[in-house]
């Protein structure tokens, strides 16, 4: 079970270093994992991984589409390939590839797209991927996993390296706000309440978990009680939590760091929507493309900060008796 921190804060360690860390531990236990990547092995710290571990490190270049070709014939001789690179390359670019020779075929394929959303900062548009998740969970079987932090990651790089299927995960290179102590595990599929609520709920992934945290706090102060979902897998999602958080609050909010077109939030409304009915809003990417600059002015360029989540709450509660 997780358990949550009394104090959002800034991890030690960044993302990637975790991640290497993970790899590391789980190449020494298991002789069948792999990694590939597309020539940013650095980019993801995987360096001394491949220095140690030659035989169990493919360079494919810079041919992402390659790279997923290679990580299904790897899984079809029984490896367990694990396969990086900058998440617009990891969905967008090898769509085909993924949908072909890893679903369609059953094998075992993790995907891992690093600098997913707006954390791509400096490398813009071009590198700003606010569609993957929507390119990925339109396949069939994949299951798509947004870890929350580096605790998050650690426990879905464990597990999904014991089970069977393709996973795409998409994550930060760089240092996130811790939400969970170390050591908490967590129910793929199963969404995490961070902080119980009866008049909205605020339902989110990724980076905007923790300023949904803090929107609930601001709202709290005007005695607007918001619950708070930590939906770290969006597929398959947790239809449950969604329908008892409609029949609860009567409001949500998804915050999301991607395009709101086919992301968590159109995951959610789908439920809503063939489920439990409510008044709703999509918060995150307004249907255009990303650019340069720092996460917290594209936070506010594309009103996802905490004070823009809690005044779309407040709108939401106010109109809670018109539906």
């Amino acid at each position: 079970m997780f358990e949550r921190c009394l104090k959002i804060q800034m991890e030690e360690k960044e993302m990637r270093e975790v991640f290497a860390e993970v790899m590391e531990e789980l190449a020494q236990a298991d002789p069948r994992v792999i990694y590939l990547d597309c020539d940013i092995i650095n980019s993801i710290k995987m360096t001394k991984f491949a220095a140690n571990r030659p035989d169990r490190t493919i360079n494919c270049g810079i041919q992402e589409c390659n790279m997923i070709g290679v990580a299904a014939g790897l899984s079809e001789t029984g490896l367990i390939p694990f396969a990086h690179t900058f998440a617009p390359f990891a969905t967008r670019r090898v769509m085909d590839q993924v949908f072909v020779s890893c679903a369609y075929a059953r094998l075992n394929v993790r995907i891992i797209g690093s600098d997913p959303g707006i954390t791509a900062g400096s490398n813009g548009g071009t590198h700003m991927p606010l569609e993957d998740i929507a390119v990925m969970r339109s396949i069939p079987t994949v299951t798509v996993i947004e870890p929350t932090d580096s605790i998050v990651l650690n426990d879905m790089l464990r597990q999904t390296k014991d089970l069977f299927g393709v996973f795409y995960l998409r994550l930060s290179r760089k240092k996130s706000e811790q939400i969970y102590l170390p050591g908490s595990t967590f129910e793929i599929g199963k969404a995490n309440c961070l902080r119980e609520g009866t008049d909205v709920t605020l339902i989110a992934s990724g980076i905007c978990v923790a300023d949904a945290c803090r929107a609930a706090e601001l709202l709290a102060r005007e005695g607007i009680q918001a619950r708070v979902l930590d939906m770290f897998t969006i597929k398959p999602i947790d239809r449950n939590e969604i329908i008892r958080a409609s029949q609860e609050t009567g409001a949500v909010i998804t915050i999301e760091n991607h395009n709101i077109l086919n992301g968590l939030g159109s995951a959610v409304a789908e439920v809503l929507t063939e489920e439990a009915p409510c008044r709703m809003i999509r918060m995150g990417v307004q249907d255009c493309f990303g650019e340069v600059g720092t996460l917290a002015y594209l936070k506010q360029l594309f009103h996802m900060t905490p004070e823009d989540i809690a005044a779309n709450a407040r709108r939401l509660v106010a109109r809670k008796s018109e539906l």
